[in-house]
């Protein structure tokens, strides 16, 4: 039997299939998408649904996501985590610009908790890191964050294991989040240094941007299950590894359900063979 639920940062238990915001906003993550008040709609059904994890960024829309998941969910339920990021500066559709000055990064974490309208932000992810900026001051000032109780724990966005293992050095980190599905598998090195190390591992485009949603052998064992090669695509992160807890992202109710019976999905040993 699997796990439903991972222990994050030793202390914040959440459940693993959670609800990622990206898809709230337009193409190429730039402005609003459509009538707010569906999306409002689908993160008040996350939660209702059982989803414990929402992972958002200051740079969806930007600021559209963080508003809509205050305008949906406050007052916040107390088991859910809110998981947001900052360190990227965004000029427009698909653009984005890596900013880590430690200046830079206390400002965004602020704006965030002013948008999010939190004392404490849950889970505070560097969403890239600055090559220009030492790791060590780019993290120093998540560190003075989370000291002044502005940030619980600390998580990296798209890093290696050695990075991982070189910011573990200097601070505690309770998750990462980097592209990894059943058709990418690169940080599969990163996934095993975050078993060992207890670390949360949220990976992003876990439905491959939508390539895992038909076809391959997944339409076989789909129909085996009465399920749906998307949802066959999420039952086997949840089945390859307790640390990872996938956010998939939609802006459709009829989706957000799909995705969220995902958990109910159990593959059997010749499943997971059959899938590879």
């Amino acid at each position: 039997m699997i796990s439903q639920r991972f222990v994050l940062g030793g202390e914040l238990p959440v459940r693993r299939l959670g609800y990622g915001t990206a898809q709230l906003t337009g193409p190429g993550y730039w402005g609003p998408r459509g009538d707010a008040r569906a999306a409002v709609a689908v993160l008040r059904r996350a939660v209702e649904r059982g989803v414990t994890l929402i992972d958002t960024a200051d740079n969806y829309g930007p600021s559209v996501a963080e508003e809509l998941v205050a305008e949906a969910l406050r007052p916040y339920p107390g088991d859910l985590l809110i998981a947001t990021k900052g360190g990227v500066v965004r000029t427009g559709d698909s653009t984005w610009h890596v900013s880590g000055r430690p200046e830079t990064l206390r400002a965004m974490c602020e704006a965030s908790l002013r948008r999010l309208r939190l004392d404490t932000i849950g889970l505070y992810q560097l969403h890239r890191l600055d090559p220009r900026v030492p790791m060590a001051e780019q993290l120093g000032v998540l560190d003075e964050l989370r000291a002044e109780g502005k940030i619980r724990h600390v998580g990296l966005d798209t890093v290696t294991a050695e990075q991982l293992c070189a910011a573990l050095k200097l601070t505690d980190i309770a998750a990462v989040q980097n592209r990894y599905n059943l058709l990418d598998r690169d940080s599969e090195p990163l996934l095993e240094l975050c078993e060992t190390r207890g670390i949360a591992f949220l990976p992003w485009f876990p439905l491959g941007n939508g390539s895992l949603t038909a076809g391959g052998v997944r339409t076989e064992i789909a129909a085996a299950h009465g399920a749906t090669p998307g949802q066959i695509a999420l039952a086997w992160l949840l089945h390859r590894s307790p640390v990872l807890c996938p956010t998939p992202g939609t802006g459709s109710l009829v989706h957000l359900e799909e995705n969220l019976d995902a958990a109910a999905v159990r593959l059997t040993a010749e499943d997971m063979r059959a899938l590879g």
